[in-house]
């Protein structure tokens, strides 16, 4: 991962990094940041595709089939640390689908204050204790693995006393958040969007 993190509002300021899906860093993020910034809060926005961004299932496959995780988790634990320089103290991140995941595994280290995911769980042989309020923020119509079906992860998270606010936006799809492909739900969304961005300048206050 050699491309630039992207950074939208006042330095020093609580930090969130925004974590993209599986189709890359597309410009709707940094819209999707500025609901962030409008709350007081700095938005970090990382490339985990080098650069690479599609619109296309095949070509978001094949992209993260190559992702190095322990890599990706690594660079949102730098963006943290370079932010606590600056005079961050207190951090989320919020993340989509493949992203989303990323955002909750992550957030078992607890490095995070807050953590939002879209259309995300985390199966229960990766799972352990996220140690910080949850929202999770799902599709009516979505299709799960094994083990990473929502109702397990909420019992999970329930008997390890994690705080979560869940929605479910009904006539919705997965990637209803992304206005590039053909799920996109804007309405939906900017409710989904707002949501998010009231929960993290609450929790990051």
């Amino acid at each position: 991962m050699t491309s630039e993190t992207l950074y939208l509002g006042e330095q020093g300021s609580p930090l969130v990094v925004l974590v993209h899906d599986w189709f890359g860093r597309r410009p709707w993020l940094s819209s999707y940041a500025g609901a962030l910034v409008a709350e007081g809060l700095q938005v970090a926005i990382p490339d985990f595709y080098d650069g690479y961004t599609t619109t296309t299932v095949e070509g978001a496959r094949d992209q993260m089939g190559n992702m190095d995780i322990g890599a990706c988790l690594a660079a949102i634990d730098d963006i943290i640390d370079e932010a606590r320089l600056y005079g961050s103290e207190r951090f989320g991140t919020l993340g989509f689908s493949t992203g989303g995941w990323l955002a909750l595994v992550h957030a078992q280290g607890g490095e995070v204050d807050a953590v939002v995911a879209y259309y995300a769980s985390v199966a229960e042989r990766h799972h352990s204790v996220i140690p910080c309020p949850v929202m999770l923020q799902y599709a009516e119509d979505d299709r799960w693995e094994y083990g990473g079906e929502p109702g397990s992860f909420f019992d999970r998270l329930d008997e390890h006393g994690t705080p979560v606010t869940h929605f479910r936006y009904l006539g919705t799809e997965h990637h209803f958040a992304n206005p590039d492909v053909a799920e996109s739900d804007p309405h939906a969304a900017a409710l989904a969007q707002a949501r998010a961005a009231a929960f993290l300048a609450a929790q990051l206050d």
